[in-house]
């Protein structure tokens, strides 16, 4: 085997799912579990008016990600995949993912037409 671009770039793929998968199932584990909505639907780092109604959708693609990048790593340490197969199933976990969330996070955070309102916090 020869080292060069495409196996460099095959290596950094596999090694790349191993925190996904960890940051993932900690986000999910974090939503169903500990009931924290902290990281639900964040966008520009504020949270949507009621996180909890998105919790369930976030934490549900945050485990099915999660799985299918522990299913992707385990599958390539047992042999199970050819290359083609496993890079396509790691590629399309993470798009997935990315616009999963996008669409998410636009959903949670609805865009306003119009005039914005002032705030009421006395301030002229």
């Amino acid at each position: 085997m020869v080292f060069d671009v495409s196996v460099a770039m095959t290596w950094i793929l596999f090694l790349a799912l191993f925190p996904m998968a960890f940051f993932w199932l900690r986000r999910s584990w974090r939503i169903f579990v500990r009931k924290n909505y902290a990281e639900v639907a964040l966008k520009r780092g504020l949270p949507p008016a009621n996180p909890k109604k998105w919790a369930p959708l976030v934490g549900l693609l945050n485990l099915c990600c999660g799985g299918m990048a522990l299913w992707t790593i385990f599958s390539v340490v047992m042999g199970f995949y050819p290359y083609d197969t496993w890079s396509a199933m790691a590629g399309l976990t993470i798009w997935g993912k990315i616009i999963a969330d996008f669409i998410i996070r636009s959903q949670a955070h609805p865009f306003t037409f119009g005039k914005k309102k002032k705030l009421a916090t006395g301030e002229n």
